[in-house]
């Protein structure tokens, strides 16, 4: 347990310093380039902030195993292994967009047990510990309370692959016809942190990463709530395809996405 501790603290720690990196580098971007289609970017800041990240690791872990999404793997062999995104959001970034972030997630054998997410834009941290809860701050938060699809509002974001990307306007067009309303602001971690504070009451997309999940499905499912796949079936990083709820309009998202 005091390992784990002391694991949190240096991940809240350096997601709070990553973040204040790409903040004061807001409009300051000196390259900007493609990785596997037009709308895929990776700047100088994800990468500078992915070196921040990982050297605040290897000074305090160095024996720990990491998957970070600009360097990729490093296996280590250790029990324990970061899923670091440096800078969720990229595109959103490039246009000077507030809605981005830094999120770890760590996990002990196959099983997360630490998620930090923190949006510099307002400077809050989102964090979670398996079994010890969701926290915006530092203050305990729970997942919404609304009971129907039509009574809430949902978010999605959109695969930078083509086919995915048209896929998922099939989805939109059938949440956007039942739900109140529907929202793309272009972060999934974030995404999933308003889902456990109850800004959204679910949230799904189609094509992501481990980086993109890792940390905000523990902070939902800490704050009360609820995440599989598309099919309603156990999620897992390495699935592409995430639905995040409040829990009580699970079922409704479930039959209607599959």
């Amino acid at each position: 347990m005091e390992e784990l501790k002391r694991i949190q603290e240096v991940a809240e720690a350096t997601a709070r310093q990553a973040g204040e990196y790409i903040y004061s580098r807001v409009g300051r971007l000196r390259e900007v380039s493609h990785k596997s289609g037009i709308n895929d970017l990776v700047t100088d800041v994800d990468k500078g902030s992915e070196s921040i990240i990982i050297e605040r690791i290897r000074e305090s872990f160095p024996d720990h195993s990491i998957l970070a999404e600009e360097s990729g793997e490093d296996s280590s062999g250790s029990v324990f292994r970061w899923v670091i995104d440096p800078l969720d959001g990229t595109t959103n970034y490039t246009h000077s967009f507030p809605f981005f972030c830094v999120s770890i997630g760590v996990f002990r054998a196959d099983e997360i047990e630490i998620g930090v997410v923190y949006d510099p834009c307002r400077d809050e941290l989102f964090t979670a510990s398996k079994g010890s809860g969701a926290f915006l701050n530092g203050a305990k938060i729970n997942v919404s309370g609304r009971q129907t699809l039509s009574d809430s509002m949902i978010a999605t974001g959109f695969a930078y692959n083509v086919e995915t990307k048209k896929a998922n306007l099939v989805h939109f067009g059938t949440i956007l016809e039942t739900a109140q309303s529907v929202r793309r602001a272009g972060s999934a971690a974030l995404d999933l942190c308003y889902v456990a504070c109850g800004r959204f009451d679910g949230f799904w997309e189609l094509g992501l990463h481990p980086w993109d999940t890792a940390a905000g499905q523990l902070i939902v499912t800490e704050a009360g709530g609820k995440v599989t796949d598309m099919s309603g079936e156990v999620f897992d990083i390495f699935k592409k395809d995430i639905i995040a709820t409040n829990g009580n309009i699970h079922s409704e998202m479930v039959d209607l996405l599959k």
